[in-house]
């Protein structure tokens, strides 16, 4: 009974070896195989490299653009001979070095460079007395527009050149016209041509001179 018990004791110590050896192979080819396809791990980091490429291909990085070449907009008005001797007279700096100058640079005139509007105020009130376009010619800039019927006001409107001009009339203050004209015009073979014409009226009882009532 003791050889059969000591034969029944081998035969089991054997089949646990194998046992163990099958467990280890399985759990070495698992392992291996986790470490080919990607485990839980791998997958994680996988696609989030794949959709950092993807959004880099759909969405690339836009260069800033370049700012436009700023110009000294006091000189170039005072060195125009097309801009009246009265303006260049005014042109005087409000405080310190501070020129009462607004500048606007844009595409006005169809050309690569950048256009330059320029308007001329008065440091008290800042009522516009003179604008101005200028466009790169060579290494300068020549006057292609001017306006110098105050007040009046230019600016770039979706590649047209917008001017405003107030009306007075007969005992309207400086701060209080009674309308303005807003005048659009658009590049057109080597010219601003008019395209529209508005016309405001501006009403009298909103910030203005309130007229009396009615005498009944």
């Amino acid at each position: 009974m003791r050889g059969l018990g000591t034969r029944a004791t081998g035969a089991e110590r054997a089949l646990q070896a194998v046992i163990t050896a099958v467990a280890g192979f399985t759990a070495l080819t698992l392992s291996v195989s986790a470490c080919g396809t990607g485990g839980t791990g791998a997958r994680d980091e996988g696609p989030a490299r794949s959709d950092s490429v993807a959004a880099g291909t759909a969405t690339p990085a836009v260069s800033p653009s370049s700012s436009p070449e700023r110009v000294d907009a006091v000189a170039l008005v005072k060195d125009d001979p097309l801009v009246s001797t009265a303006v260049k007279h005014d042109l005087k700096p409000c405080v310190a070095d501070e020129y009462p100058v607004d500048v606007s640079y844009g595409k006005l005139t169809g050309g690569t460079a950048n256009d330059i509007v320029v308007n001329v105020m008065t440091c008290g009130d800042a009522v516009g007395v003179g604008s101005y376009v200028y466009r790169v010619d060579g290494d300068g800039y020549q006057n292609v527009f001017r306006a110098e019927e105050p007040p009046v006001y230019a600016e770039i409107d979706r590649g047209d050149l917008v001017v405003t001009q107030q009306v007075y009339e007969k005992g309207d203050s400086v701060e209080y016209p009674s309308g303005e004209e807003v005048i659009t015009y658009h590049w057109s073979t080597g010219r601003f041509a008019e395209q529209t014409r508005t016309h405001n009226d501006y009403s009298k009882v909103v910030g203005g001179d309130t007229p009396s009532p009615a005498k009944g």
